[in-house]
């Protein structure tokens, strides 16, 4: 794990590992194993995760002091070398990792993706975990997201945010609460997430899995967002037509016909 997250995520291990960087990553690696083999065992086609860090926190949000030279591609390599055993138990499991695109973590938007992407030789299994709500807090084209990688788009949560830039503070949030950051989290339908365009994208690319709702609102009760949400995608889901809206007929190819109306007998 990345030094400067070492504190910070120890708590997450099982007590026998806390305080041993070296077992609690042998440990780490071990869970997603059994993950795989869980989720194969469930039925289940996908495994929502995060890729981890080695790079980000050198990034600090911003690029200075000057990175050097060649750091961020080792990161990246040494980030493929790890995960590359683990996608490949997952394919054994037939499982894919749908990978929680996420500020904090070295995959964070498209580029960095398709930098790992291209390390794990577009391993098949190396998928993606779709979230609006952290390209609304990046201020991220969340729309057009869908249309360059709704082939690897495996597990969708519907969470929404907003984003209120002022005079005083932008997307870094100027270490306040959620509560008074420019870009926080709200319940469904309390923010700026336009969802009615991002399930016709899902309805477009026939995507195949839930939309679960994930709730971090900073000013709604929990009971009452978990409620609404519920209802709110229900409402959202848009059920494909199964042919296009002007085939009346729906008769299929007639030939004949068609040669007719060319005018050619």
């Amino acid at each position: 794990m990345q030094p400067a997250y070492d504190a910070g995520f120890d708590g997450f291990a099982a007590p026998e590992v806390r305080g041993d960087p070296v077992r609690r990553q042998q440990w780490a690696v071990e869970q997603l194993h059994f993950a795989a083999k869980a989720s194969a065992n469930l039925g289940l086609t996908a495994h929502a995760t995060f890729s981890g860090a080695l790079a980000w926190p050198y990034l600090y949000l911003y690029s200075w002091p000057p990175r050097p030279p060649g750091l961020i591609e080792e990161a990246f390599d040494e980030l493929a070398r790890r995960w590359r055993p683990i996608l490949d138990a997952f394919d054994a499991a037939g499982v894919d990792v749908g990978y929680e695109i996420h500020p904090g973590e070295d995959l964070h938007d498209g580029v960095s993706y398709e930098m790992f992407l291209e390390r794990v030789n577009n391993h098949p299994r190396a998928c993606l975990l779709y979230d609006p709500s952290h390209f609304m807090l990046q201020q991220l084209d969340y729309l057009a997201y869908i249309d360059h990688y709704h082939e690897r788009i495996k597990i969708f949560h519907v969470k929404d945010a907003e984003f209120n830039p002022t005079g005083k503070q932008g997307v870094y949030g100027g270490f306040q609460s959620w509560i008074n950051r420019a870009g926080r989290f709200r319940s469904l339908g309390d923010g700026q997430v336009d969802f009615k365009a991002i399930f016709s994208k899902m309805a477009q690319y026939d995507f195949p899995g839930w939309a679960v709702l994930e709730w971090e609102c900073c000013i709604k009760h929990p009971e009452d967002g978990a409620r609404e949400g519920a209802t709110f995608i229900a409402e959202h889901i848009i059920r494909v037509a199964d042919r296009a809206f002007d085939d009346f007929a729906a008769g299929g190819v007639d030939v004949a016909a068609n040669r007719k109306m060319l005018g050619l007998g």
